[in-house]
């Protein structure tokens, strides 16, 4: 294999956005899947279709390494962002846009739900009262309600199916099925409970909400210059720190430990989104900010979802590669090239600040860095790989 590896799409990270009417979930979608656009020359912003959204992952170290490389090309990464319809109370019934927006969000990794913690009396709230936790409340228990009903189904068929003669594998279904109702109806989500690996497979085919993991994004109020007359430096306490929507697990009082949370501005990432990059790191550094909203959600999204990126680097391009956490090289390889999970053989790597510091492939080889690795090597996050496949 050449080190112009023959490329192909693969598979993208998901996220689906869900909220209640009136939280600022469009103005963020708006915001985050427009924020790279101006400086986005390899994988530019599309829109496949009015509610889906594709943005590049900004990774600083793609720059370095195509510097040392003298890559004519830069690939990033990129997620798909999905607009979800505004959740009502009862859609799990058919209210509102109901099962439409249900079947939007089976198709998504991970969820990134939307929470209002901004008050504005121009904005009116479905509730009429700004409550993070009771907003998130209503979402979940559509979601898990949605839930209940796919399991109370499958259950009526498996047992229909079964007419009393009953083998040991249907017998086990029916049980995790019963448990799994019995845990629904009492509204809690189906990531909550504990599965063995065999049950596990059951759950994955049922295709359920509230497995997927979650990510809570609480749109707070405007912490920039334009938030009011005061200057950020003379601001007390840190943007956002207040009451419930703290990133910190602890105080949250809500978020478990397989859900994260960040803190955003979608009325901010409205205004970072029309600035060059230039520009939005000087507004951003004004508001005391480190990192943008879209920057925040990526560094969540690949926490909550396992995942870390590794590198091909080479003359004719510099690209970015997304795969789960403990993924072994031919399974890394197989995300270039489905042919390279068959043919892998081994693969050289090097850790990307190695590989620069080293000035490409034959200095790292030359001072020892370069490691060659078989079939059970972990790729790690920051691997520069180059993969020897057969034909």
């Amino acid at each position: 294999m050449t080190r112009d590896t023959c490329i192909v799409h693969h598979d993208m990270l998901s996220l689906g956005i869900v909220g209640l009417p009136n939280v600022g979930k469009s103005t963020l979608f708006n915001a985050l899947t427009r924020s790279k656009q101006a400086d986005a020359q390899n994988y530019p912003f599309c829109t496949i279709e009015p509610n889906i959204g594709i943005v590049e992952v900004p990774d600083e170290r793609l720059q370095k390494l195509a510097d040392v490389s003298k890559s004519k090309k830069i690939i990033p990464t990129a997620i798909k962002f999905v607009d979800i319809a505004g959740l009502v109370k009862g859609a799990s019934e058919g209210e509102g846009l109901g099962n439409k927006f249900l079947s939007h969000i089976r198709e998504v990794d991970a969820i990134v739900q939307v929470v209002r913690a901004f008050e504005d009396a121009n904005v009116m709230h479905v509730h009429n009262k700004v409550d993070p936790k009771e907003d998130a409340e209503v979402i979940n228990l559509e979601l898990v309600l949605a839930d209940w009903q796919t399991v109370e189904n499958r259950l009526a068929n498996t047992k229909k199916k079964a007419k009393g003669l009953v083998d040991k594998q249907t017998k086990a279904e029916i049980e995790l099925l019963e448990k799994l109702n019995t845990h629904l109806e009492s509204g809690k989500s189906a990531r909550s409970l504990d599965y063995t690996d065999e049950e596990a497979l059951t759950i994955k085919d049922l295709h359920l909400l509230t497995m997927k993991p979650m990510m809570y994004v609480f749109n707070c109020e405007e912490t920039g210059p334009a938030a009011s007359g005061v200057p950020s430096s003379q601001r007390s306490g840190t943007p956002f720190a207040t009451g419930l929507w703290r990133e910190n697990k602890q105080e949250t009082n809500f978020l478990t430990d397989s859900e994260v949370g960040v803190n955003i501005s979608a009325k901010l990432e409205a205004e970072l989104a029309d600035l060059t990059a230039a520009e939005a790191r000087e507004y951003l550094k004004a508001s005391g900010l480190e990192q943008s909203g879209l920057d925040k959600i990526i560094v969540a999204g690949y926490k909550l979802l396992d995942l870390v990126t590794y590198f091909t680097s080479g003359e004719p391009e510099t690209r970015a590669w997304t795969v789960k956490w403990g993924t072994k090289g031919p399974g890394a390889a197989g995300v270039i090239h489905t042919d390279f999970i068959k043919g892998y053989i081994k693969a050289d790597v090097v850790p990307w600040p190695d590989f620069v510091a080293c000035g490409g492939w034959a200095g790292a080889k030359e001072k020892g860095v370069l490691q060659l690795v078989g079939k059970e090597y972990e790729v790690k996050d920051g691997d520069v790989c180059y993969f020897h496949v057969s034909a």
